[in-house]
């Protein structure tokens, strides 16, 4: 990492399992107080009277050292008595919360029971799991993403994803209500120096963060660098490439990921072959994050890049 790095305030917007790698790397590559990361909350629900932060709990585990490496989200040697337990006695088990898991569903739903903030909450979270850096929830307040179906149904977004296994064709997505990012989000965008947008589902896990008011044009006035979620047409994990052809009729290509984000961005990493004609600035660059060593590489290799196109 070059000295002209070091000194410059990052904040990562992220979700899901790939932006959570991402972050990943980037936390072994930047020092201390360098990087910020933004995250969606749009998957939040209740879950057997429990506040669920699917997103933050993915990019909060991940810094912490617990996910588990093929899977990505969740506790890694977690178990699953509770669940076990509960789907005996007739409660819901589409969604896995493991054991270990069910701590942070406690403490968050406490917390925010008790009059805290989900910002407090997060950070308070992360201290008992020695999580250092700055992780924000994108608002305190909720903002609910909600799939549309062409027949008109509209089903929430963790049951579309879990229980319904992405099955029902998606028409439109939707973010519920209007808040505002939180100060404390908006103080670190205009503070950036660098912007990345994440590997994430743009749909559900980017979309969420950039429709909230102000963000869009803040980021136009910042540098703005994203990874592409997709690699030769498709997502190495979830269902954007089948959300690309349904909603916007359209191939799941690195160019589609560029025209989704538009002039926000003002540079794109693809992977080798992925290419295409454009004037935004491009780096051809291996973006499939298999194991830890492939974080710290692609993040390098996009601060060198966001460096050199300054």
């Amino acid at each position: 990492m070059t000295g002209e790095s070091r000194g410059q305030r990052i904040v990562a917007l992220a979700g899901g399992v790939g932006g959570a790698r991402l972050v990943d790397g980037l936390d072994r590559t930047l020092p201390a107080g360098a990087l910020t990361v933004v995250v969606n909350t749009g998957d939040d629900f209740q879950h057997w009277g429990l506040r669920i932060s699917p997103d933050l709990d993915t990019v909060m585990y991940t810094l912490a050292g617990l996910s588990p490496e093929e899977r990505g989200w969740g506790i890694d040697g977690d178990t699953f008595h509770v669940l076990a337990e509960a789907e005996r006695r007739g409660a819901a088990g589409w969604f896995q919360l493991g054991d270990r898991d069910l701590v942070t569903h406690l403490r968050r739903t406490k917390g925010l029971a008790g009059g805290r903030t989900l910002t407090e909450v997060t950070t308070s979270l992360c201290r008992t799991l020695g999580v250092e850096r700055t992780l924000l929830p994108m608002s305190d307040v909720p903002r609910p993403t909600v799939i549309e179906t062409p027949d008109g149904r509209r089903i929430p977004f963790q049951n579309w994803l879990v229980r319904e296994r992405t099955g029902p064709a998606v028409a439109q997505v939707h973010y519920e209500g209007r808040p505002d990012a939180t100060a404390t989000v908006r103080d670190a965008l205009r503070g950036a120096d660098l912007v990345i947008i994440c590997p994430s589902n743009p749909y559900v896990s980017i979309d969420p963060i950039l429709t909230l008011d102000g963000i869009a044009p803040l980021l136009r006035e910042k540098q703005v660098i994203a990874v592409s979620p997709l690699i030769g047409g498709r997502a190495v994990k979830g269902p954007l490439a089948k959300m690309v052809a349904q909603i916007d009729a359209d191939e799941p290509t690195s160019a589609w990921v560029a025209a989704h984000y538009g002039d926000v961005l003002d540079g794109l990493l693809v992977h080798p072959g992925d290419a295409f004609t454009t004037d935004l600035p491009l780096l051809e660059t291996n973006i499939l994050i298999q194991d830890r060593r492939d974080r710290v590489a692609l993040a390098e290799s996009l601060l060198d890049f966001a460096r050199i196109n300054r």
